[in-house]
């Protein structure tokens, strides 16, 4: 593959592709040959403020939105992840060189997670004590917090994501994922 038939692999914001201002990239190889088989665009500070700008752009209306909606659009991932784990798989094995059976490994236990997610409505209720002293009532109640920060280490680039991505979108918080620039598929 020559370098100009190399796919860029760009930064995403607000859904799209986003090529960002930054001209530096860096060359992804496939392990087990060397091939390269992408170049991936590098952020420059201006690049992740705007990303960081749309996570919180976006923050009031997916706080905003129905527990019952975001546990929706939890088990649409949770189906589309059913769906696609082997292509998923296949993309972890060229990208980090992990056996095909360690790639479906690492995305099942991810998947634990998002399957925790979609029952999460129940542990997000607040709760209320009437006199747990003497006239003294507690009140708890749980709130998103805002944008929330991922940084994806090269080992495990699609579990460990998933470890936090699900249940910050599902308690109605917007998420950054920085992955390693080593496996950033």
């Amino acid at each position: 593959m020559t370098s100009t038939d190399t796919r860029v692999i760009a930064h995403w914001l607000d859904g799209k592709p986003f090529a960002g201002t930054s001209e530096d990239t860096t060359t992804v190889t496939n392990p087990a040959t060397g091939q390269i088989t992408g170049r991936l665009a590098l952020a420059n500070l201006e690049d992740a403020r705007a990303v960081i700008d749309a996570a919180a752009a976006a923050f009031p209306a997916w706080r905003d939105t129905s527990l019952a909606r975001r546990t929706q659009v939890l088990f649409s991932f949770r189906e589309l992840l059913n769906a696609r784990k082997g292509e998923l798989a296949e993309i972890i094995t060229a990208e980090h060189g992990k056996v095909l059976s360690d790639a479906l490994g690492e995305i099942s236990r991810g998947q634990e997670v998002v399957e925790f997610a979609c029952g999460i409505p129940h542990l997000l209720k607040g709760g209320y004590t009437e006199n747990a002293s003497t006239k003294v009532d507690v009140y708890s109640i749980r709130q998103p917090l805002g944008p929330v920060g991922i940084i994806s280490p090269f080992n495990f680039p699609a579990m460990v994501p998933m470890w936090f991505f699900p249940v910050a979108i599902a308690a109605g918080n917007t998420v950054i994922l920085k992955p390693s620039e080593k496996d950033p598929t």
